[in-house]
């Protein structure tokens, strides 16, 4: 499947994304500064469709029932394929843009704008969508769900982080909560009165430890106390647990989460408390990056200077809702380095260099190479029929797609 690439980019692509340069820093910066947690992004909601509004886009805000989701469509005067330019925004709660959403809305707007300015008539559809609530809201889910993404052939998107990458595998994922009920008592005076929902909650911590040495190395199953008592001296009637449970597959987490909700009951159990368990967002499945697309945006950036990494299993990332969005349709989320190797996501560190020179250059090149490819999958039949087929390939139950999973892993030792 592979393809030929165009001999360059474009005519006057690259000079339309560095002339909106200093908007996309202007922009990335804006939000980094003005941070909105998941789904309470109104700022970025309107600085982004805004300017996708004053490009000649049509802005639809609002969608799927989400105030803070919105679409944004560029028609072109023939019938053609839909491409999708994914945008996120949200921010972390306590720590802001730690993950780097500002780079990939700026940039990802830039790379849409450019790609319209350079070819208003472009056959079929180009489309900026806007997701909000990736940090655990699930927010694409719930778009996927409600119909957004219907009639969209093909999804494009970039993340940054501590190394560049064509693609990526992430984990599925469950956001869990737990909570324990016991009976609230004088610590000191009887507390044979009372029952301990944060012995509960204890309890349930350590068998999850004591579950790791059978759970395979692919898992990952972690959390916090969100909320263990009131007093010291009372013994708590309400202890309330967050856990994310993330395993290789979908399959391998369906197989997986049993046991752990049976280490919930038995800590119960064992305690004299009562548990009620809960999933807060919609499952996030494991990303099906697509192959074509992302060796043409690799041959891209190689041309701008920038070498993206083959991916690896060896590597995983953590997890996101982008994941279902690669199992519906085609899709790509490739990584850009902004910091040194080894930055550890979600930190001061990471958040501090996604406001950096070195943040902007990368975004810069990595929209003007998703422009390029934007450019592509709506003008090039021929390629696009090759990334269904890699899609269609690679799907579960695929064995042309278990082929692609084992030749993808070899290309770095695991």
């Amino acid at each position: 499947m592979n393809q030929p690439v165009p001999a360059g980019l474009p005519a006057g692509l690259r000079a339309a994304v560095q002339d909106r340069r200093s908007q996309l820093e202007q922009l990335s910066l804006d939000l980094h500064g003005t941070p909105e947690t998941r789904f309470e992004e109104h700022y970025a909601v309107e600085q982004l469709a805004g300017r996708l509004a004053t490009a000649g886009f049509e802005v639809n805000k609002g969608v799927a029932g989400l105030p803070t989701a919105f679409t944004a469509t560029h028609r072109g005067p023939v019938d053609g394929p839909t491409v999708a330019v994914l945008l996120e925004y949200d921010a972390l709660p306590g720590i802001g843009h730690a993950c780097g959403h500002n780079l990939i809305a700026a940039g990802g707007l830039t790379a849409a704008v450019a790609a319209a300015a350079v070819r208003p008539d472009h056959p079929g559809t180009l489309m900026v969508i806007g997701t909000p609530g990736e940090e655990g809201g699930g927010g694409k889910i719930l778009m996927l769900d409600r119909g957004v993404f219907e009639g969209v052939d093909a999804a494009v998107m970039f993340h940054p982080g501590d190394r560049s990458l064509r693609a990526r595998h992430a984990l599925a994922a469950c956001h869990l909560r737990l909570t324990f009920h016991g009976v609230a008592a004088h610590a000191a005076k009887m507390p044979w009165g009372g029952r301990s929902a944060a012995a509960g909650a204890q309890l349930f911590l350590t068998a999850v430890d004591s579950l790791r040495q059978f759970i395979p190395p692919t898992a990952r199953v972690h959390g916090i106390i969100a909320h263990g008592g009131t007093a010291p001296n009372v013994v708590p009637d309400r202890t309330v647990v967050d856990l994310f449970v993330r395993e290789a597959t979908s399959a391998a987490l369906d197989e997986l989460m049993p046991r752990v909700l049976a280490a919930a009951d038995g800590a119960a159990l064992a305690t004299g408390t009562t548990v009620e368990t809960a999933e807060t967002a919609p499952r996030y499945a494991e990303r099906d990056d697509n192959l074509v697309m992302g060796d043409r945006i690799a041959a891209y950036t190689a041309g701008l200077g920038l070498e993206l990494e083959p991916p690896s299993l060896a590597n995983p990332a953590g997890s996101s809702d982008i994941g279902n969005v690669s199992i519906a349709l085609p899709a790509i989320h490739p990584y850009v380095q902004i910091c040194p190797r080894d930055t550890p996501s979600h930190s001061v560190r990471m958040r501090e260099a996604a406001r950096s020179p070195r943040a902007h250059e990368a975004a810069t090149t990595m929209a003007t190479a998703m422009a390029a490819l934007v450019l592509d999958l709506l003008g090039d039949p021929e390629f696009l029929t090759a990334v269904r087929a890699e899609f269609h390939a690679s799907a579960p139950g695929s064995t042309a797609g278990a082929g692609a999973v084992c030749s993808t892993a070899g290309q770095e030792p695991s």
